[in-house]
Order: structure tokens, then C-alpha cells, then sequence
């Protein structure tokens, strides 16, 4: 059976690779000179369309003179780089090292993302980050520099060439119980502005629609403009990445039965408006 193209874990490798690379300034054609490969075949394990053996990955990393944890990391990658589905034991809202889910985001040109109970990471205010943040169990100074980097994140959809990001979100999201007024009015307030981009869909699904796929817990579908999409699912301390065309597709319908029962942009953009009001919020 024919390796399977461009896995989860195959990207993560890639851009682990490339990540070392840039680090010691050396362009693709010079580093395929040292380890005597043609720069297409280096180009193609950088974007996770090929996979290298462990010992050209083993290869790179004495060349590149790489640190030993990222070296094992790397290595157990390339072990493991044709499954199709991948646990990653880590909480990416928390964890933003090199080849999780922040590098999938970046290579993205739609997403799509279910959202219960919080607000889409990429559409959190400040103050509303540090709250979930601080919920999660980051402390200090971490704190601020997570929610900087979902600032950082934001930029995918404000630069020249924008990904297209849909979202649906529970009811639940705009009515939390651990957030303060103040903060919540503003966090409303931007999702409200933030959603009126030509690039932006936001919808809410009202409470209690009966039994509906969304049940079962968020997740995102990152679609890729040369790549097959991946299916992301976070949970409390770890998150899956999904890969086989059966698991995305079932996926993918899940996503349309959601947009289905949700209230209209426009309907959205009122409800959100009347919460706000129910906070003591203006509507400025």
C-alpha cells in the first residue's frame, strides 16, 4: 500500500525541519548539497508531502547541529510519520512549540471551527484569554505571552490574503458563568465588529436543539490549498489530529448539519447585540 500523503505527522516533521533549517540561515538548495539530496525532495519532506527515512532525518539533525530534545522529537516524528491519525499529549491553547497545531493554522487557507462552551481562540480578546488562560492553569508571565500569540494568530485572517474562517458556536459561549461583565461586553463587542468581515462567518446555535453532532465536543477542519485537510480536535489535555477522506467527510457533514440549525449571521449578530444589553453593555 502506497504511503499516505501528507499526514498529520508528516506536516509536523516539515515544519520541524524547516523551523531548523531557518534557524542556522541556510537556504533548501544548500542544505540538500550537505546531505547530498535534490532541493525538490528536501522542499517535499519541509511541506510533508514525502517522507524521509529516519536516517536522513538523523542526517539533518547532525548538520544542523539541533538541540537533543528537539532532535528526539523530530526522530520519533519521522518513526511514526505515514499513521493517519495523531494524539498529541499536550493542550495546544496552552503549548505552542514547534509542529502543533499553531503551524497547521499558519499553512491554512479555510477553517472551519466548532465552539460549545468557548470563544474560538482566534477571535479572543485580550482579557478574555487571560481569563480561559489562567482556567487553564498558566500562571505569570506565560500568561501574557499566550495571549499575545493568540493576538499573533489573528493575523491569518487580517493579512492581504486571509484565510476563510467559519464558526458556530453554542449559546452557551456568549452566556459564560466565569467571566466578568466588563470583559465579556468587550470580548462581544469585537466578535460582533470581527465578524463582519467578508472573510468571517460567525452563528450561533441556540440552546436546546435537540440531539445535533455538535454533542459530542469542538472541533476545527483546516483545509489546506495543496494539501488534503485535517480534522482538530482538542480535549482537556491532549488533541487529536484526524486525516483518513472518511473521518474529514463525517466530519465535514457534522459541520453542515451545525450551520443548519444555528441562527443566521444576521440573527447572530442581533443575539449577541441583545447579550450585550443584558450585561449593561452599550451598543457602541
Amino acid at each position: 500500500m502506497a504511503t499516505p500523503f501528507a499526514t498529520p505527522r508528516a506536516r509536523a516533521l516539515g515544519f520541524g525541519l524547516r523551523t531548523c533549517r531557518t534557524a542556522r540561515n541556510l537556504g533548501v538548495r544548500e542544505l540538500a548539497r550537505l546531505i547530498d539530496v535534490l532541493p525538490q525532495e528536501l522542499s517535499n519532506w519541509e511541506y510533508g508531502k514525502r517522507i524521509p527515512k529516519v536516517e536522513q532525518v538523523g542526517l539533518l539533525m547532525g548538520v544542523l547541529v539541533v538541540e537533543p530534545r528537539e532532535r528526539a522529537r523530530l526522530l520519533d516524528l519521522a518513526k511514526n510519520a505515514a499513521e493517519v491519525s495523531w494524539l498529541e499529549k499536550v493542550m495546544p491553547g496552552v503549548s505552542l512549540k514547534p509542529g502543533t497545531y499553531v503551524q497547521y493554522e499558519r499553512e491554512a487557507n479555510e477553517l472551519f471551527g466548532w465552539e460549545p462552551a468557548l470563544v474560538p481562540g482566534l477571535l479572543q480578546t485580550p482579557d478574555y484569554a487571560r481569563t480561559v488562560l489562567a482556567g487553564f492553569g498558566v500562571v505569570g508571565a506565560e500568561i501574557e505571552r499566550l495571549a499575545l500569540a493568540r493576538e499573533t494568530r489573528r493575523g491569518l485572517l487580517t493579512n492581504p490574503w486571509p484565510a476563510e474562517f467559519r464558526a458556530v458556536v453554542g449559546e452557551a459561549v456568549l452566556r459564560p458563568d466565569f467571566i466578568e461583565p466588563a470583559v465579556m461586553v468587550e470580548q462581544l463587542r469585537f466578535l460582533r465588529t470581527f465578524s463582519r468581515r467578508s472573510n468571517v462567518s460567525l452563528q450561533v446555535l441556540p440552546h436546546s436543539p435537540g440531539f445535533h453532532p455538535g454533542l459530542c465536543g469542538p472541533y476545527v477542519i483546516l483545509g489546506f490549498p495543496n494539501l488534503p485537510p485535517i480534522v482538530f480536535i482538542e480535549q482537556y489535555r491532549s488533541s487529536a489530529y484526524l486525516y483518513a477522506a472518511d473521518q474529514v467527510a463525517d466530519y465535514r457533514s457534522a459541520a453542515q448539519t451545525l450551520a443548519a440549525l444555528a441562527l443566521s449571521e444576521q440573527e447572530s449578530c442581533a443575539l449577541i447585540g441583545e447579550v450585550i444589553a443584558e450585561l449593561g453593555g452599550s451598543d457602541g
